[in-house]
């Protein structure tokens, strides 16, 4: 399946916080994200992801590893996902140094997440600060066929314009730019 997701820069937080209140219950979570990659940066070069997130929320933790294929829209970035759980994220971090990946970075997001219907799909929602960069941003996501792509993007669109988020506010910046940018000014 692809994710298929756009990401705003949100100038008015509250306001969108409420409309997501009015669609949803709000879930905090605040993510750990360690992303991988082979020492001369193979995945990044073939625009692939490979990460391992811990989740925590009021009530419970979790971790996942993900691996995110090339993208399939170069206007969104959206891509295939593959994503588990893992019962034991230190063996996890384990197994890819082993395997000879090396953490390429480390950072965390704080994160509310609202998972509603819309235009027939399953949507999710999330608003996002990222203590290393500055404003809040707002994803919208659903899953996809590839064939499906451009059709569940143009439904994620009109979430984001329910919520109040204008075309200009997207932005295909990516976090793990966005804090490697922020340290090396520091």
């Amino acid at each position: 399946m692809i994710e298929a997701e756009l990401k705003a820069r949100v100038h008015v937080p509250e306001a969108v916080l409420r409309k997501l209140d009015d669609r949803a219950v709000g879930r905090p979570e605040v993510y750990q994200d360690t992303y991988y990659d082979t020492p001369d940066r193979a995945l990044e070069v073939a625009d692939k992801e490979l990460r391992v997130r811990t989740v925590r929320g009021a009530d419970e933790t979790r971790t996942v590893i993900t691996f995110k294929g090339a993208r399939v829209d170069d206007d969104s970035g959206s891509k295939p996902e593959h994503e588990t759980r893992v019962d034991d994220p230190e063996a996890v971090h384990a197994l890819l140094r082993g395997l000879g990946y090396v953490p390429l970075i480390q950072f965390e997001k704080r994160c509310r997440n609202y998972a509603f219907d819309a235009d027939g799909r399953r949507m999710l929602a999330t608003l996002v600060r990222v203590p290393e960069i500055e404003g809040t941003f707002l994803e919208v996501e659903t899953l996809a066929e590839e064939s499906d792509v451009a059709a569940a993007l143009t439904d994620v669109r009109t979430v984001l314009t329910s919520l109040g988020i204008a075309e200009s506010d997207l932005t295909r910046e990516l976090y793990t730019d966005a804090v490697r940018t922020r340290r090396a000014t520091r």
